[in-house]
């Protein structure tokens, strides 16, 4: 059997190419995808050829493995109907998979998230929520406080959402309206980056926030969120700057008012959190989240998988209503 996958080839440039696809083994499933979503946060830094090449894609997911030396293929949000299976997930049925775009692909049950009554485009938005989950886990217990979220695209819209439903005051900062808007939708309170400064003053009387969630990507933005924190206050860098410098003004202000910056992560659980935390749990979490928030607002952009170049291109040309594109796959 041959499948179509999308396969980056040099900076900037992706091309759909036939791939050899192996009949599938005891435990293993065949899936015809029916979309797939395109991540503008470490699937731009492949895309603009701005990650280490010796850097591995992913070691914790089998269809990732590899590095991200030219030629390669990447991806981790399929949604698809299983075609033909060698286990207990029947035939029919609906399941996400954290796999490469591609029309058909063979992949281990166990592998897969099987789906319900979702609607398949927004479940491509799965591992998104599942990321905004745990920045808001790493965000700690903040009920009544107010937390400051830069960069409302889809990982800082989702952050904002979940921390909202804990009871936080959430305000966003985004330069462009048609983000602020899908982020109001999932109760943010969404500012220009002009106007952030000033209303957390308002809210927190200039004391500052305690936690600061940098989302935007820019490597720039970090330094802008170091003001805002109160003393002994985080900011919590869910951005992948890849190969791109970060400069940071780390002088007596930084270490008088003992300022903490601390990345936060998808791939793994924090071992303060492992107690009462698993990647099942926190999946089934995110996965109820799918199904509660509106996150069609999020969804903006499809593109036929036959013009995946244009889908990239768009997505990283930063178009202003672009907030997440997905490739639909023709049955």
């Amino acid at each position: 059997m041959t499948a179509r996958a999308v396969r980056f080839v040099a900076p900037g440039r992706v091309e759909v190419d036939h791939v050899d696809l192996p009949e599938p083994a005891e435990g293993e499933l065949l899936v015809r995808a029916e979309f797939s979503g395109i991540s503008a946060g470490t699937e731009m830094l492949a895309y603009r050829g701005e990650l280490d090449s010796k850097l591995p894609r992913d070691e914790a997911l089998g269809a990732l493995g590899g590095t991200f030396a030219y030629p390669f293929t990447y991806g981790y949000s399929v949604v698809g109907r299983v075609e033909r299976s060698q286990g207990a997930v029947p035939e029919g049925a609906r399941v996400f998979a954290f796999h490469p775009h591609q029309d058909r692909f063979v992949v281990g049950e166990s592998d897969v998230v099987r789906l319900g009554d979702e609607d398949a485009r927004r479940a491509t938005l799965l591992p998104l929520v599942e990321t905004a989950l745990q920045v808001a886990l790493d965000a700690g217990s903040r009920l009544g406080e107010t937390v400051a979220v830069l960069g409302l695209g889809c990982v800082g819209a989702l952050t904002g959402a979940v921390l909202s439903r804990a009871g936080v005051q959430v305000i966003g900062s985004e330069p462009q309206p048609e983000r602020r808007r899908a982020a109001s939708s999932l109760g943010v309170d969404a500012v220009t980056p002009g106007q952030l400064q000033g209303r957390l003053d308002e809210l927190t009387g200039g004391r500052g926030v305690a936690v600061v969630v940098e989302a935007s990507g820019r490597p720039e933005v970090l330094a802008s969120a170091l003001p805002l924190l109160a003393h002994e206050g985080t900011v919590l860098v869910c951005s992948w700057y890849g190969t791109k410098p970060v400069r940071l003004p780390l002088g007596a202000e930084f270490h008088r008012r003992r300022l903490v910056i601390r990345s936060t992560q998808v791939s793994t659980i924090p071992s303060h959190l492992s107690a009462r935390w698993d990647r099942d749990r926190r999946r089934e979490a995110a996965r109820a989240l799918l199904r509660e928030l509106p996150l069609d607002a999020l969804a903006t952009h499809e593109f036929p998988f036959h013009r995946a170049a244009d889908a990239y291109a768009a997505v990283a040309g930063a178009a202003p209503d672009l907030i997440h594109a997905a490739l639909r796959y023709e049955p």
